[in-house]
C-alpha cells in the first residue's frame, strides 16, 4: 500500500482497484524470488510505456537497492554529492519520484559557478515554466502551472443571431412596432428601429482522455474548469473508448470538487482511443443540441486512433461543417521532426481550421491570443457586411 502511494505521488495513476489487484497478485505467485516480485507488480501497475522508468526507479529505491538508494538521497540531501549520469527522461522522473518519497525536503540543487551575465539576457522561473513541458513538470510545478491554467480566460467575442432587439439608433425599421405604437397613440407615426442581436458563439470542447493523453488531459480539465465557470454556453466532453458529457460537473465553482465529481462518471480513463466512434457519437445524440449559431469547437487529441481512422474522415468533415472554427490541439506538435503518420492522423487534418500545439503554458497563452486575432477579425468583418448590406438595402 505504500509503494502504491509512492507510485500515485510520484504520478502514476494507481488508483484503490489497482492495489488490490496488486495485493490479489502478489498472495497468488508469493514474494519467495525479488525478480517474479518485480514483474507481478510491474504487471499490475504499468500499462503505458513511458512509466516503464519511473516504476523501476521507483521499486529499486523503495525496496533498498543500496546503489539507486544513494543516487536518490543526493538528490534530497545537501550534504551528498553523487555524480549520477542518466538520461534527461529518467533524470526527470527521478526528480519527481525524489519529491514523492521526501515531500516534506527540499531537492539539493545543482552547484552554481559565479558567473555575471547582462539581466536583459537572464529568464525568471515564471518563463521558464511557461515553457516547460507538462510531462516533464515536478509536483511543485505542476501545481504552479494549475493555478497559471486557472487565471487563463478565452477572450468573449459577440456575433450577429438571427433575433432583432429594439434599437432607437438602430439600422433598420421595425414596422410591426411601429404599427403597434401607431395604435396606441390613436394613429401618431413614429418610426421604430431595430438592430440585430449579438451574443458570443457556444464553445464545445472535446478532450482526449486516453492513455496516451493521461498527463495532459488532467491539466486541461483544469482549464475547461476555468472557461467554463467564466463564459455561458460552454459544453465540454470527454473521450476514449466512449463519449462522455461532463458540463454540468465542471460548473461547480471548486475545482477540485469538480474533478472528483467528474472522475466518479468517467470510467474510461487512461484507456484505448476510438477517435472516430466518439465523435460519431458526438455528432448524432448532440451537435443538434450544441453546434447551434455557429460554435468554435476545440479537439483536443493526439490523433493515435486504436481503430486506425474507420470512419474518421467522414465524421470530422461532418464536425467540420456543423461549427463556425474547428480547432484541433495536439501535444505531439511539440517535436520538431513530427509528421502526421497515422492514418488517424491523415483522416483528420484536412478538415479542420487550426492546428496548434498544447504542451505547455506558453501553447494555452499562443491559443488564446489566435482566437483574440481571429475575434476580432470576425467582428470588424460582421460590422462591415452589415453596413454593406444596408447601403444595399437603401
Amino acid at each position: 500500500m505504500h509503494f502504491a502511494r509512492t507510485l500515485r505521488a510520484a504520478g502514476m495513476p494507481v488508483g484503490p482497484g489497482k492495489v488490490l489487484d496488486a495485493v490479489a497478485a502478489v498472495e497468488a505467485v508469493g514474494i519467495t524470488d525479488r525478480r517474479d516480485f518485480y514483474w507481478t507488480l510491474h504487471a499490475v501497475f504499468v500499462n503505458r510505456a513511458d512509466q516503464r522508468v519511473l516504476f523501476d526507479q521507483a521499486f529499486h529505491v523503495f525496496w533498498r537497492n543500496p546503489e539507486l538508494l544513494k543516487k536518490m538521497l543526493s538528490l534530497v540531501l545537501p550534504e551528498m554529492n553523487i555524480d549520477m549520469p542518466q538520461q534527461q527522461e529518467g533524470a526527470e522522473m527521478l526528480r519527481r519520484l525524489a519529491e514523492a518519497l521526501h515531500p516534506n525536503q527540499p531537492a539539493r540543487e545543482a552547484e552554481e559557478t559565479e558567473l555575471e551575465f547582462d539581466a536583459a539576457m537572464t529568464f525568471s522561473d515564471r518563463e521558464q515554466l511557461r515553457q516547460m513541458d507538462f510531462e516533464k513538470m515536478s509536483l511543485e510545478e505542476l501545481a504552479r502551472a494549475k493555478a497559471a491554467i486557472a487565471r487563463l480566460r478565452l477572450p468573449l467575442f459577440d456575433v450577429p443571431t438571427r433575433r432583432f432587439a429594439p434599437n432607437p439608433r438602430g439600422a433598420r425599421a421595425d414596422m410591426r412596432a411601429t404599427l403597434r405604437a401607431a395604435l396606441r397613440s390613436g394613429g401618431l407615426l413614429e418610426l421604430k428601429r431595430k438592430e440585430r442581436r449579438r451574443r458570443p458563439p457556444p464553445l464545445v470542447v472535446l478532450c482526449d482522455i486516453s492513455g496516451s493523453m493521461s498527463r495532459y488531459s488532467r491539466l486541461f480539465l483544469h482549464f475547461m474548469h476555468s472557461i467554463t465557470n467564466d463564459r455561458d454556453r460552454v459544453y465540454t466532453f470527454v473521450f476514449g473508448t466512449r463519449l462522455t458529457n461532463i458540463t454540468r460537473y465542471l460548473r461547480y465553482r471548486d475545482v477540485d470538487l469538480a474533478l472528483d465529481r467528474v472522475a466518479e462518471i468517467v470510467a474510461d480513463w487512461s484507456g484505448g482511443t476510438r477517435i472516430g466512434y466518439c465523435i460519431a457519437e458526438f455528432n448524432r445524440l448532440w451537435s443538434r443540441r450544441v453546434l447551434g449559431q455557429g460554435a468554435v469547437v476545440l479537439l483536443i487529441t493526439d490523433g493515435l486512433d486504436r481503430d486506425a481512422g474507420t470512419g474518421l474522415a467522414h465524421e470530422m468533415d461532418r464536425l467540420h461543417r456543423s461549427s463556425r472554427r474547428l480547432i484541433w490541439l495536439n501535444p505531439l506538435l511539440r517535436y520538431e521532426g513530427f509528421e502526421p503518420r497515422s492514418l488517424g492522423m491523415k483522416a483528420m487534418l484536412p478538415h479542420v481550421d487550426e492546428f496548434r500545439p498544447v504542451h505547455n503554458l506558453e501553447s494555452l497563452e499562443t491559443l488564446v491570443s489566435v482566437i483574440s486575432a481571429a475575434a476580432q477579425r470576425h467582428s470588424a468583418a460582421a460590422m462591415a457586411q452589415e453596413r454593406y448590406g444596408l447601403r444595399e438595402e437603401c
